[in-house]
Order: C-alpha cells, then sequence, then structure tokens
C-alpha cells in the first residue's frame, strides 16, 4: 500500500505543480514531485512503524 500511494504521489504533485503552480521548469517539477513522493513514502512508514511499535507494547 505504501508503495501505491508514493506512486500516485509523484503525477499528482506533477500536475499540481503544471497547472496550479504554473511552474514551467520540468527540473524544478522533477524535484519537486520526487521529494514530494519520498516524503510519502517515508511518513507512511514512520506512522505503521508506530503501529506496530503500539501493537507490541499493548501484547
Amino acid at each position: 500500500m505504501q508503495e501505491i500511494f508514493t506512486i500516485v504521489a509523484y503525477p499528482v504533485v506533477w500536475l499540481i505543480c503544471t497547472y496550479l503552480l504554473k511552474i514551467e521548469s520540468g527540473l524544478a517539477k522533477l524535484l519537486i514531485s520526487l521529494t514530494a513522493a519520498i516524503l510519502v513514502y517515508v511518513l507512511i512508514g514512520i506512522r505503521q512503524s508506530k503501529k506496530d511499535d503500539q501493537k507490541d507494547n499493548s501484547e
């Protein structure tokens, strides 16, 4: 599931940069989109790790 959200985040942020923010530089859009996708991946991983820790502590 984590990977799916990462895959979806990349084109969504690319489209936001293109149409809402009107960024024309391809390099800037690439860097922003990749950063957002990596951030989504890391945040979901952190959240899952905390859930796993809470499950271990409750058992």
